[in-house]
């Protein structure tokens, strides 16, 4: 049996850049679902990554992407602010309301804060400057050491670490991992400062997975998955993007420049880590795309 494979797009918010978070230093994640296989060895997955065109004007790609025969959008939010125009995120909008599968993550304070304009799921991300978390609690700073970040900026580790995710019950597809010893996965790569999420009232939509912050102690929404409803697709909201990142995967890869922090190699170290966090994204792709993994 020879099925189709399902067609991804993995694409940044920012044009090609090589001193920053360009779609080059997501190259692992890409490889990932490339190399997914099913029982009979064809690819699962068909996969384009690539960065934005010019930013202010229409992408070429995203602001078609509900006309493209895309089944699943991995939105990379690493701008500043001015991502995303309004004809991008009215087609990627229309997209997931035709049924695409949305994955939208982002990073720290106002990182990746374009996809605030998408349809609902952008709700589920609050930033430093627009649609701050209703929580007036989570509105203060919990890294204290790269003072020019405000929060949100949950610190969950050293880059090239890992941290120990807590499960919202029921487990989520997303995070059901057999071959661990509790059955779900375990482990996510940690970050220093992390975004803020949650679930959007009004939505069917819930908290999946948590951290908890190295400093404070304080719980973060790590992953909140929209169930499909109607003709609209599945989507998750995620806390950062430095969960998929090769630096994170790899400490050894390299960052951009404007990378302060020190980073860890624990990853390295604890091949679980690795694996869980594999299984998350595989996970991810199945369960967006409508598929058993």
């Amino acid at each position: 049996m020879n099925m189709k494979p399902k067609k991804i797009l993995v694409q940044t918010t920012i044009p090609p850049t090589d001193d920053d978070w360009s779609i080059a230093r997501f190259s692992r994640l890409g490889s990932l679902l490339r190399e997914r296989r099913d029982d009979y060895g064809n690819g699962l997955y068909e996969v384009v990554m690539r960065d934005r065109e010019m930013p202010g004007r229409p992408d070429p790609v995203l602001s078609a992407i509900d006309e493209s025969d895309f089944d699943l959008l991995w939105l990379l939010g690493v701008d500043a602010g001015n991502g995303l125009t309004e004809e991008d995120s009215a087609a990627v909008s229309r997209f997931w309301a035709r049924g695409g599968g949305l994955f939208v993550t982002r990073d720290h304070m106002n990182l990746g804060s374009s996809v605030r304009s998408l349809t609902s799921v952008g709700g589920a991300h609050y930033f430093h400057g627009v649609n701050q978390d209703p929580d007036e609690s989570k509105r203060r700073v919990d890294d204290p050491y790269t003072t020019s970040i405000s929060w949100p900026n949950f610190h969950s580790g050293a880059n090239g670490d890992f941290q120990e995710i807590e499960i919202v019950a029921p487990i989520h597809p997303v995070l059901i991992n057999e071959e661990s010893p509790t059955g779900s996965i375990w482990f996510l790569p940690s970050h220093p400062h992390e975004g803020g999420i949650g679930a959007p009232e009004g939505e069917n939509a819930r908290v999946v997975a948590r951290g908890k912050s190295k400093i404070t102690g304080v719980s973060f929404n790590i992953a909140v998955a929209f169930e499909p409803r109607g003709n609209r697709g599945p989507a998750i909201a995620h806390s950062t993007f430095h969960h998929f990142v090769d630096y994170n995967w790899d400490p050894r890869s390299g960052s951009p420049s404007f990378v302060s922090e020190p980073p860890g190699d624990a990853i390295l170290r604890t091949p679980q880590a690795l694996a869980d966090t594999h299984r998350y994204v595989l996970n991810a792709a199945a369960w967006l795309a409508n598929k058993t993994n």
